[in-house]
């Protein structure tokens, strides 16, 4: 039986501390699994101010199989995820973080699902949050709820990015060319048969974490008005329940003068109704902001990210076909 292979598509933003631990682990793993596969590292530095950049040339020149991307600025997670399954070669391909959060060992298991068990997807789920901050464990188990009661797709509590695709789910995921990323909502919403494996926190190896509470707010943000138009929904129920509250205040207001006369009301009151309507009209008119913002966007059709420097083993091959 002819070897598969394997692509492992690394992020990297600031990683110096940890890639080099990271590039240990994986190459062990994929010595246990040499008989059946052999595999490609494609990192990508997103602009990172470190000494990354410099730690994948190392690694470049010493193992071949490592292949990098290095782009001009940063421009997100999002982005590098989607430029390196863009240049991955593998008949499998693999998201995986490089501070070691993400097991390197469950490509095992991720492997063994998709070559003997028929899933097109195996997907890590962590299943506990342990040495995580309170506040960021709250705010990212309610997220799933939430988007999972607004959106149309599936959305498992405990997902992370990390995950084993087929070559057919990959090239699926590729024609998803949207500026406005949200790759946990792609990989739902192109389908395909995907097995979820458990397992516990783990925390980082080296280095500090780059997603900031408000980061992952933000991210979140994206997940919702990328995959549902329930804000929108919102503000028409929120304005008919003003409009009919608005109704029965009149009749109110009628009624009562023509029983008991018209005294002079306070100002305060009435300032404070004009100020909570004008306020929920800018709230509307936010949420319309958003959608329309991420529309424009889209229509500029700038690209997803800019690549300053490529060293593939593919690159190679077609700048020897041109002669250069």
């Amino acid at each position: 039986m002819d070897k598969k292979k394997i692509t492992a598509v690394v992020p990297c933003y600031n990683e110096e501390a940890v890639i080099e631990l990271f590039y240990k682990e994986i190459c062990r793993v994929a010595g246990e699994l040499s008989l059946r596969a052999d595999f490609e590292f494609m990192f990508v530095n997103d602009g990172s101010s470190d000494g990354t950049l410099k730690k994948m040339q190392e690694l470049r020149r010493e193992d071949k199989r490592v292949c990098f991307l290095s782009f001009s600025r940063n421009f997100g997670k999002e982005a590098a995820m989607y430029a390196g399954l863009e240049h991955a070669t593998g008949d499998y391909v693999a998201v995986i973080d490089a501070d070691l959060q993400h097991p390197p060992a469950l490509l095992i298991p991720m492997f063994d699902a998709l070559t003997k068990e028929g899933y097109d997807s195996a997907a890590a789920q962590r299943i506990s949050r342990k040495g995580e901050p309170r506040l960021r464990s709250f705010v990212s188990r309610r997220f799933y709820r939430v988007l999972a009661k607004l959106s149309q797709i599936e959305v498992v509590e405990g997902e992370v990015d990390y995950r084993l695709m087929s070559r057919a789910m990959v090239n699926a995921v590729l024609l998803m060319s949207e500026r406005n990323r949200f790759t946990k909502g792609i990989f739902s919403w192109v389908g395909f048969k995907t097995k979820w494996i458990p397992y516990e926190n783990v925390e980082r190896a080296a280095g500090k974490t780059k997603w900031s509470f408000w980061k992952l707010v933000k991210y979140s943000m994206e997940g919702i008005i990328g995959y549902s138009t329930a804000p929108l929904a919102l503000v028409s129920f929120i304005g008919a329940l003003f409009f009919t509250f608005a109704i029965f205040a009149i009749l109110y207001i009628v009624v009562k003068t023509v029983l008991w006369g018209d005294p002079i009301g306070g100002w305060p009151s009435l300032a404070c109704m004009i100020l909570g309507v004008g306020g929920l009209q800018l709230f509307g008119m936010g949420i319309l902001g958003q959608y329309l913002g991420k529309t424009y966007l889209e229509v500029k059709n700038r690209p997803i990210y800019v690549a300053s420097v490529v060293e593939t083993n593919e690159a190679v091959k077609e700048g020897e076909k041109k002669g250069e």
